[in-house]
């Protein structure tokens, strides 16, 4: 194409770069429509090639064209999107600010009417282009102050108060990872108010010591939630340090180093959390020297009892105060299973149950489920869901199931009614199922319960079907007695990652609010199946239609193109779409609505207050002859290529050694690394637990610390942790990926205060009354290895001042 003699470089440069952009833009716009995805672009490409060939000509028909393009964009989002700020950005930023360039007197000045005419005025041509940006403008002006997202209303409050020992827990204590064995993350205190939470003051700050290494094999993630008894409060740290504090000033009171071997295919270096328990007098015997201990579960796969009041371990115990979790394992893997969950001690038991790690092999560990005798750390029994029957102790030369479910987080009981609640993961592989046994398919994906004296099954409620999309129960389920219709359950309420919240009876298993079951995609992999239905709780915070293309989005409109293509190019037909070799969309994805942070539950009002996420994943099956020839089934070290080094790690690259498929999987995302899927990824919501209705739902975190520069959007981010509730009408939360602690008011959501930390939150707070009798909100600040927020080794303590006592203090 011939540009005039006198053309300005200013101008035809600019013409040649939109062009460039066009073409561009409508190649992968022309791909797009083929995969069966919007014209828009392939249209808008046109556009620009036309406008940027009208601008090396000096026509000012350009600026006329590109008025169209302008308008046209307004009018498609509008279609698309509605009045959604965050969606419309992507959109239109670039179209805007070329919009804008064109305005420029060193575009519009040297534009002629035709050859041989003098320059066009800016008042010409540029009105309508001036126009069309103003309307963009307008409507822009509009998304930004209409929240699209979300819906506000009230919870109902408390008719009676719970009693001060609720679930047989002094009310200023926390004595387990739920603060009761009842997973509620309830506590009475009522001191931190509405009124007065934003004059919360940080009365204390420890730190563990513990940080990653350089030349650390593993990622480091504090998870941790703190008990309290009495004036202690007892912490564990990624390497499995045991630790008291003096719950007044955060004081060490004593350190216990268990040493661990660490292996370098452990997923995550992991301690959400130690267990306690007391003896009765009549017990006094045989409790020995320790009358009162902490339970330590470790890295390397055992089992510690410790002197609640001096570290030691506790003699009597095992051997020499632990026991081994790899005795009656069919193979010895180190790193393959581990504890990364508090016990439960119940029955003057402790309940262990393990970690498998995901997607290596079909021969991995054994998920059995082991009680110990509290004070001798005698096997009592054992539940290996490959041989549920068989619950007496296995013999020296027996060994359990191979790669049966295991439980890898918190689970929770009812020691009136004899039971333990256990939220059950898969068979590993996740995706490829078709080498899974009766036994296998009967426990996956599953609350289980079982008898706490003998390990018997009393029964199963399964979530999820022939799980093919890792949907195992992360959360702890939550225990409360729900009011329905004038008569009162002892419910247990199952969060869940495809988003349902399970209301089911805890002494049967039944649902409370229906569940129906619902046909879903098939078409699984060659050699497996799918399940024709699956069970879908009328409680949910399942998105509430599938994605779209519209749904993809971008830091501008090439990105977000790259994530439309993305998207039409995998398999997707909705939730439950089988993997593919093709390549198939997970959504809800694999880090779940709900993981292992689990909700919070007001027992005296019979509400939740909950922090759903959402985030797209993909996964591909990988057929074996692509993949490294087939190692033996009894691997020590999936080792043996560079995209499986140490191991699955549930991103990237999963071996899945002995099954025909390997599998490619993580977060669906753009080249510039941001999220394919339309924020907000994260909320707060609150629920009414007897109409099973969510009663408000608030979009909740910024983009600060997940941004090139630390821009405070408030776009909605995903959390990982879980929130706490309180009776004086508080939650708190520090999950979200933004590093801050927040305090919501529970009957409507509303965000109320802030602040601060110096790492990444991804844990569960709690509070407690401290000897003085201040109200104590104890925060863990340690940050998450694999979701790259930043590390530390803080414990923060918040009070409200007034009382005299310094408002700072520090610890080691």
């Amino acid at each position: 194409m011939r540009r005039s003699q006198t053309s300005p470089p200013a101008l035809w440069i600019s013409g040649l770069v939109i062009l460039l952009l066009g073409l561009a833009l409508g190649a992968a716009g022309v791909w797009l429509a083929v995969l069966g995805g919007s014209w828009y672009y392939a249209i808008t490409g046109l556009a620009f090639v036309l406008t940027g060939a009208l601008l090396i000509l000096r026509r000012p028909s350009a600026l006329w064209l590109y008025a169209l393009v302008v308008l046209g964009s307004v009018i498609w989002a509008w279609y698309e999107i509605g009045l959604d700020w965050w969606q419309l950005a992507p959109r239109g930023d670039i179209i805007f600010i070329i919009g804008l360039y064109l305005l420029m007197p060193w575009i519009t000045r040297p534009l002629r009417r035709r050859e041989g005419q003098p320059p066009l005025s800016w008042s010409g041509a540029a009105v309508p282009l001036l126009a069309a940006l103003v309307l963009g403008g307008a409507y822009g002006v509009v998304t930004m102050v209409t929240d699209s997202h979300g819906h506000t209303g009230t919870l109902p409050r408390a008719d009676t108060a719970p009693a001060t020992d609720y679930a047989g827990v002094p009310s200023g204590d926390w004595h387990a990872y739920g603060r009761t064995d009842h997973g509620d993350r309830y506590s009475p205190l009522a001191e931190i108010t509405p009124r007065n939470v934003a004059d919360l003051k940080v009365a204390w700050t420890y730190r563990t010591g513990d940080m990653p290494q350089p030349g650390d094999p593993n990622e480091t993630t504090f998870e941790l939630t703190p008990l309290k008894v009495g004036d202690k409060v007892f912490i564990c740290t990624p390497h499995d340090y045991a630790i008291a504090l003096d719950a007044e000033t955060g004081r060490e009171m004593w350190r216990y180093d268990p040493q661990i071997k660490v292996s370098k295919d452990l997923q995550h270096l992991t301690c959400r959390g130690v267990s306690y328990h007391a003896a009765a007098p009549e017990q006094a015997e045989a409790a020995g020297a320790c009358p009162s201990r902490i339970f330590l579960p470790t890295a390397d796969a055992r089992l510690i009892a410790l002197d609640a009041e001096t570290g030691r371990p506790c003699p009597g115990f095992g051997e020499n105060g632990h026991v081994d979790l790899w005795r009656g394992m069919p193979d010895l893997q180190p790193g393959f299973y581990y504890s990364t969950s508090p016990p439960v001690v119940a029955h003057n038991l402790v309940i262990i149950a393990g970690n498998v790690s995901d997607n290596v092999s079909t021969t991995e560990p054994s998920g059995v489920i082991r009680a110990y005798d509290v004070f001798t750390g005698r096997l009592v029994w054992n539940m290996d869901p490959g041989q549920p029957e068989r619950t007496a102790p296995i013999g020296p030369d027996e060994t359990y199931t191979h790669n049966s479910p295991n439980s890898w987080s918190i689970s929770s009981a009812d020691e009136e009614l004899g039971m333990i609640y256990l939220p059950m993961g898969n068979a590993t592989p996740d995706q490829w199922g078709g080498h899974r046994t009766p036994n296998m398919e009967r426990f996956s994906s599953s609350i289980l319960a079982l008898d706490i004296d003998t390990g018997q099954v009393r029964w199963v409620y399964q979530t999820v079907h022939h799980d093919l999309w890792d949907m195992d129960i992360g959360g702890q389920p939550s225990l409360l007695d729900l009011t329905i219709e004038g008569r009162t359950v002892p419910a247990l309420v199952a969060s869940t990652k495809r988003g349902d919240l399970f209301v089911l009876d805890r002494r049967t298993g039944e649902p409370i609010f229906p569940a129906p079951e619902r046909p879903v995609p098939q078409g699984a992999a060659a050699g497996d199946h799918t399940s024709p239905t699956q069970p879908f709780s009328s409680v949910t915070f399942t998105p509430p239609r599938p994605l779209e293309g519209r749904d993809m989005w971008g830091a501008t409109m090439f990105d977000q193109l790259y994530c439309r293509i993305r998207f039409h190019r995998l398999r997707y037909e909705g939730i439950f779409t089988p993997p593919s070799v093709q390549g198939s969309l997970v959504y809800p994805g694999n880090f779940g609505v709900f993981d292992w942070g689990g909700i919070a539950i007001d027992p005296a009002r019979q509400v939740a207050f909950t922090a759903p996420s959402y985030f797209a994943f993909y996964s591909r099956l990988i057929p074996r002859e692509q993949q490294q020839e087939n190692r033996p089934a009894d691997i020590q070290s999936p080792a043996g290529g560079s995209d499986m080094e140490g191991g699955a790690d549930e991103i990237g690259v999963n071996p899945n050694y002995g099954a025909p498929f390997a599998v490619d999987m993580g977060p669906l995302v753009s080249p510039l690394g941001l999220p394919c899927q339309a924020p907000p990824w994260g909320y707060v919501a609150g629920v009414d637990l007897r109409s099973g209705e969510i009663a408000y739902m608030h979009k909740n975190g910024t983009v600060r610390d997940q941004s090139p520069v630390p821009l405070p959007f408030k776009m909605g981010v995903p959390s990982l942790g879980g929130p706490i509730i309180t009776g004086g009408g508080v939650a708190f939360m520090t999950s979200t990926l933004d590093y801050y602690v927040r305090a919501y008011d529970v009957t409507t959501g509303r965000q109320l205060w802030r602040d601060r930390l110096p790492a990444g939150g991804q844990a569960t707070p709690m509070t407690y009354r401290s000897p003085s009798g201040r109200q104590i909100l104890l925060v863990v600040a340690g940050g998450h290895g694999s979701l790259g927020t930043k590390q530390g080794d803080y414990l923060i303590a918040y009070a409200l001042p007034g009382d005299g006592r310094p408002t700072q203090t520090s610890s080691r």
